[in-house]
């Protein structure tokens, strides 16, 4: 018996890990954060499984569930949204299995940062511009946040910021930010990334609270922060440079008497390899 923490991905059924799809349909327990996982995810689980929302119970009997399911020698699939990596809570219910002598494994999902910059058509990581993402949260309710990660410390760096479970901070956001971006520096709000209602809110940090809070958005949305949003002007990445040489594009008057197979099996003198 394993518990499988598995990555639901952002919302849309389709991101979903081939492996992460597999362990639903074959696990005859099934706890999802109904909150943040749509139905449409777990669907494929087996006709006759024990499917349960955990979005309405404690730490406590979320376990409990575990270890009924332990007893009876039956594997869990246990589903977060996007990677459970981040801000999964999964740390404490490993903590508890560890306890309890119950083997599990994770299963990484698509996170939201990487979908929403996908629905954006949008690279995080641009030449002379940013080179560095910092995903991080402004403090709530849950928890606080740790000493020298505040958001006016990290937006120091002016690295591009993918910030979460904020939302309803975009005050704060703007503030704390705009003396190290500037208040022209592009932010984008991304709601529900993967969902059928999914949605976007562009702005700058003196424009964005406005538009949030005409959006009446209150939750499960990303704040993308950084010059990158720009998508302008920047420097072409040297990687696909012809005068950038490496092992697998080596320069003009290099030669190699090495072969390589087609697809077809058939072998011959090996090829330009385009990049």
């Amino acid at each position: 018996m394993t518990v499988h923490f598995i990555g639901a991905g952002p919302g849309d059924p389709d991101l979903i890990t081939v492996k992460g799809r597999r362990l639903i349909e074959q696990c005859p327990v099934l706890l999802y954060a109904g909150s943040l996982v749509p139905e449409a995810v777990v669907a494929c689980a087996p006709q006759d499984a024990l499917v349960i929302d955990t979005a309405p119970l404690t730490l406590d009997e979320i376990v409990a569930h575990m270890a009924a399911a332990h007893g009876k020698g039956q594997s869990v699939a246990r589903v977060h949204s996007g990677d459970p990596s981040i801000y999964g809570a999964i740390a404490e219910q490993m903590r508890r299995l560890d306890a309890l002598g119950i083997d599990y494994d994770v299963t990484p999902g698509v996170p939201a940062f990487a979908a929403a910059a996908a629905l954006l058509k949008t690279e995080l990581t641009l030449p002379e511009v940013s080179q560095t993402i910092i995903i991080t949260r402004t403090e709530g309710k849950a928890s606080p946040m740790p000493k020298g990660e505040e958001l006016a410390a990290l937006g120091a760096s002016r690295a591009t910021l993918a910030i979460h479970l904020s939302v309803r901070n975009i005050h704060l956001v703007a503030a704390a930010l705009t003396p190290h971006y500037g208040a022209d520096c592009p932010v984008v709000v991304v709601y529900r990334v993967g969902w059928p209602d999914q949605a976007v809110i562009r702005g700058t940090l003196a424009t964005i609270r406005e538009r949030v809070k005409a959006s009446k958005i209150t939750r499960t949305a990303l704040i993308f922060v950084g010059r990158v949003l720009e998508n302008g002007s920047f420097s072409e990445s040297r990687l696909y440079h012809p005068d950038h040489q490496h092992i697998l594009r080596p320069g003009k008057k290099a030669k190699s008497s090495g072969k390589v197979k087609d697809r077809s099996g058939a072998s011959g003198k090996e090829s330009p390899i385009p990049e």
